[in-house]
């Protein structure tokens, strides 16, 4: 079905972008056979990487592509993980490393316009700078627009400011024949015609490839505070947080997290947690342009979880003190990655949270398994981790993967149909990529498979974008 690569098609790809930025070697193209998903899947190497200075570039490509039946796959930082950016098909790897330039603040509008493959950090960097901010953090700051675009990365702030879709305004794309469309714009307001801005967030590089997008930035909250609230058992924990909601209140960011994957964390950074007491924490942020109402709502909040349960509430008040909890609680996935076989990224809505995290642990007992759970509590978002460890006496003890395989598959299968009974989906902002399209019936009616493959024939005829992804 698919073209292979010679020598001619290799120097019309150095012709487009510049020798210097095609590799064809097997030892510069093997690092793109992988993103940050723990597990080695089977990929396959690509014949060739590309790294296009511009649109015009990724035009003449994907022109070139499409001449030759050639597979394309683009790639971002590679911090993906569910393998949207690993090649099952070889082919070419569009690298968009050398798109990376901030091209535009536009004050008065409180915009940014910028390449698909500036990083995240640099992002923040630059709009911060100015005076401005932009709420959505999925984590890793080493994210590429276009991958993050591409997947609606979302992150634990999202229960206030939303995802990446909330503020993707305009894009610029490459359609798979070359063709390139600017969906969108520097609009609040646009009902002409189909929302085709929509259409390729989320997409994973399977419509078309992102090269520049139009992004809301906003002003910077004046004041910050985090809470960390320690529990006896994650449901006390899980059903604090409609309480929450319940009083009006809705913070930046409500996370849970358990004390042992807090502690191998603490461990692996050399830092320390506010408290050791519980079993289980919740991790409040709270944002407000008034010092007095900051402190209101922290007192209200404080108020609401010691008359249900909590042991003591902890305020980190400080930028350092805030710095050190977030630091420790994003950096939770690296230290237990050596012994995660998979991050499960379900989403479900707030009010099944209790209900699914039991699951989990009906599940973990049924199966005697560890699985490690924490998540964005705000917007119903958990991840729960098979791991092939157990935890004890604080430290994690390696198991023989081969023989617990048939069990972590089991409890997976298990925990996606009961996110599905509860009217969730088995992912909330890491995509479907390369590992989860088999399980995608679990969330999609067959009419709307359907419809998304056919919308796929209609934007790339000959399969050529990114192969393999959401669905065969």
């Amino acid at each position: 079905m698919y073209g292979k690569i010679d020598q001619a098609i290799i120097k019309e790809l150095v012709a487009i972008c510049g020798e210097n930025n095609v590799f064809s070697c097997r030892d510069e193209v093997c690092g793109y056979t992988y993103d940050e998903y723990v597990s080695q899947w089977p990929g396959c190497a690509p014949e060739v990487v590309v790294r296009p200075g511009g649109t015009e570039e990724v035009s003449a490509i994907l022109k070139l592509a499409g001449e030759h039946k050639i597979p394309v796959t683009p790639r971002g930082g590679g911090t993906g993980l569910a393998g949207g950016c690993v090649p099952v098909q070889g082919g070419l790897v569009l690298s968009m490393q050398r798109m990376n330039r901030f091209l535009e603040l536009d004050r008065k509008n409180q915009l940014a316009v910028v390449e698909a493959g500036l990083t995240l950090g640099e992002f923040i960097q630059a709009v911060e700078r100015e005076g401005f901010y932009f709420p959505p953090h999925p984590g890793d700051e080493g994210a590429m627009f276009g991958g993050m675009i591409a997947t609606n990365a979302g992150g634990s702030r999202a229960v206030k400011y939303g995802s990446i879709r909330n503020y993707i305004r305009g894009l610029e794309v490459v359609l798979a024949d070359g063709r390139v469309i600017h969906p969108g714009g520097k609009l609040i307001k646009n009902s002409t015609g189909y929302n085709l801005v929509n259409l390729f967030i989320g997409s994973e590089g399977t419509l078309g490839i992102i090269t520049r997008a139009i992004i809301q930035v906003m002003s910077r909250p004046t004041y910050l505070r985090t809470m960390v609230i320690p529990f006896n058992s994650i449901e006390q924990a899980i059903d604090n947080v409609p309480l929450i909601f319940e009083r009006g209140i809705v913070p930046m960011a409500v996370e849970f997290v358990g004390l042992d994957v807090i502690s191998l964390s603490e461990r692996h950074l050399n830092l320390n947690w506010p408290t050791h007491q519980g079993e289980v924490h919740l991790m409040v942020i709270v944002d407000s342009p008034s010092e007095d109402d900051l402190s209101r709502l922290t007192d209200q909040i404080a108020d609401v979880v010691l008359e249900n349960g909590a042991l003591d509430v902890f305020v980190a008040d400080t930028p350092a003190k805030q710095a050190e909890v977030l630091k420790i609680r994003s950096e939770i996935y690296e230290a237990i990655k050596k012994e995660t076989v998979d991050i499960l990224d379900i989403c479900v809505p707030r009010s099944e949270i209790p209900g699914h995290v039991r699951k989990i642990q009906e599940v973990a007992r049924k199966y005697d398994l560890w699985l490690p759970v924490f998540g964005h509590a705000g917007d119903g978002n958990v991840h729960s981790h098979l791991m092939k460890a157990r935890y004890e006496n604080g430290q994690m003890v390696p198991l023989d993967l081969d023989k617990i395989q048939d069990r972590l598959e089991a409890a997976r299968q298990e925990l996606f149909r009961d996110a599905a009974s509860r009217g969730g989906v088995i992912s909330g902002e890491h995509g479907i990529g390369l590992y989860k399209k088999k399980y995608l019936p679990l969330s999609l009616e067959p009419a709307q498979i359907e419809l998304m493959k056919k919308i796929k024939q209609a934007l790339d005829p000959q399969g050529l974008l990114n192969p393999g992804k959401i669905f065969d």
